[in-house]
């Protein structure tokens, strides 16, 4: 298998990037409007997936000096790229996967 391939499956099949990726298509967020947007997710993991973006260069944070602080987070170009990805998804989503009642869990026709 080619290692990039891998190396990027690894990093968008963490549970709660594909919708953090996909709340940042809508433009800058705060921590806190992250927060509210992706449900269930707690802080600690918001700011381990956060690095993890930054680090790849997916996901930029910025430090706006004043009081309080605010820091802001951004999709890079690197991350914009990801667009047609995140739609492909959707679209794929909508065709094939299929919600239990309760929509804890999925099923996935075969």
């Amino acid at each position: 298998m080619c290692p990039r391939y891998e190396h990027a499956i690894q990093l968008l099949g963490k549970r709660w990037t594909g919708l953090l990726l996909d709340a940042l298509m809508e433009g800058p967020q705060r921590f806190c409007e992250l927060t509210a947007t992706v449900e269930g997710l707690s802080d600690r993991v918001l700011s381990d997936r956060l690095r993890e973006l930054e680090v790849e260069g997916v996901v930029e944070r910025t430090v706006y000096p004043q009081i309080p602080v605010r820091v802001e987070y951004k999709l890079t170009e690197k991350g914009l790229a990801l667009k047609p990805v995140v739609e492909a998804i959707h679209e794929w989503a909508n065709k094939w996967v299929t919600l239990s009642e309760d929509s804890s869990s999925v099923e996935i026709p075969q």
